[in-house]
């Protein structure tokens, strides 16, 4: 296979959807709008403000603004404008774009189980999917429409499990979890003994390791910067994994090295040194030594430990957003591509978050947002705050 990149092949075709990924990153927040919408005090004013931007035309038709509906119109925006791109490219990109959307797919076909399981409304359920994740209608009413018997976890299996373009991590799953997976009862048995949450980390698991193999197969700068930003993704999930595990049966010694050590990926920096060691750690001062031995994680763990005003996720937040950043440093990748839609996911958290704490006069809390291609940027400062 040809590398992808390269001054003498790569544009002849993807040249012109990388340059309309690029000519997006101009449509960002700026810090001049940030700054408005601090000082607004109502979410009318924060509506006003952002007419100015880029979500001025997705929020026009809106009489009211509250964080859910900016939440919304900002995804549904995000989900055209990735739909576009799609439209324009051609292999490998492609199937690249299309490996993006595999998170969500995973996301939704997990939340339609859970909600299905708890009993929830079908069209309810449906309307909270995320647009990169949405199947054909049919597909997602089968999801939840299956009968609480033998045929129907058989008919879950044949028309969710295998006939989606993730089957393969279910199929995977269900094949690691039972000897039998043709059998509709140990579907049935697999889906109920396994709580929702487990099930989702390894299918993240198997996509993690999945995105990354097809990204090395790539070669060149979307090789080096994709197989990076995957290996942070791929070592946030081992460390996450190991510290919600406590005070749960995960965390029995019997279960540390077994069903555990399964969720963690098979790539990363941490993988296998770390990952094996993270199998070992019993609680948060033992998960701690391990993270101090790195220094990338040590910074992130130590928001967790000295609990001030961010969290461990706000650090892996500001890392990816720094990573996601560089990565329209460099031209002729794929990775910018898939930088575009985590950032875009964090100005969303952003926007969300001011809204919400104008929304309850939390004035205080209200700068405490990751800036993007900002100056300001935590990554960018020596003192690394903003």
């Amino acid at each position: 296979m040809v590398e992808t990149g390269g001054l003498s092949t790569f544009n002849i075709q993807h040249g012109y959807v990388e340059a309309l990924v690029r000519g997006m990153r101009n449509s960002f927040v700026s810090d001049s709008d940030y700054h408005h919408l601090t000082q607004c005090d109502t979410l009318e004013d924060c509506k006003l403000n952002l007419t100015e931007s880029d979500y001025g035309a997705s929020l026009q038709n809106d009489s009211t603004l509250t964080p859910q509906d900016l939440q919304k119109a900002a995804v549904d925006k995000l989900a055209v404008e990735f739909q576009y791109l799609r439209s324009q490219a051609v292999a490998p990109l492609a199937q690249f774009l299309d490996f993006i959307t595999h998170e969500y797919m995973i996301e939704n076909i997990m939340m339609l189980l859970k909600g299905t399981m708890a009993g929830r409304d079908i069209n309810e359920l449906i309307a909270q999917a995320h647009p990169l994740g949405m199947f054909k209608e049919s597909t997602m009413r089968s999801v939840v429409a299956f009968e609480s018997n033998a045929k129907g976890y058989a008919d879950l299996y044949q028309c969710v499990l295998v006939d989606t373009p993730v089957g393969a991590y279910f199929s995977k799953f269900l094949q690691e979890s039972s000897q039998n997976v043709g059998a509709a009862g140990e579907i049935r048995n697999v889906l109920e003994e396994t709580e929702i949450e487990i099930i989702k980390a390894s299918l993240m698991k198997y996509y993690l390791e999945d995105f990354y193999a097809f990204c090395s197969s790539l070669g060149g700068d979307t090789a080096t910067i994709m197989c990076e930003i995957l290996s942070v993704r791929a070592d946030t999930q081992a460390i996450n994994v190991t510290l919600n595990s406590f005070g749960t049966p995960l965390n029995d010694p019997s279960m540390r090295s077994t069903d555990r050590r399964r969720l963690y990926p098979s790539v990363g920096f941490l993988y296998p040194a770390g990952t094996s060691m993270l199998a070992q750690a019993s609680d948060e001062e033992s998960l701690g030594q391990v993270c101090s031995l790195y220094p990338g994680y040590a910074s992130a763990w130590a928001c967790h430990v000295e609990n001030d005003d961010r969290s461990i996720d706000d650090a892996f937040f500001e890392r990816d957003a720094a990573l996601h950043e560089l990565a329209f440093e460099s031209q002729m990748h794929f990775g910018c591509f898939y930088a575009y839609v985590k950032l875009k996911e964090q100005e969303i958290r952003n926007l969300v978050w001011i809204t919400e704490c104008v929304m309850q006069r939390q004035k205080e809390a209200v700068n405490q947002f990751i800036p993007l291609f900002s100056q300001h940027a935590p990554w960018r400062q020596k003192g690394g705050r903003r």
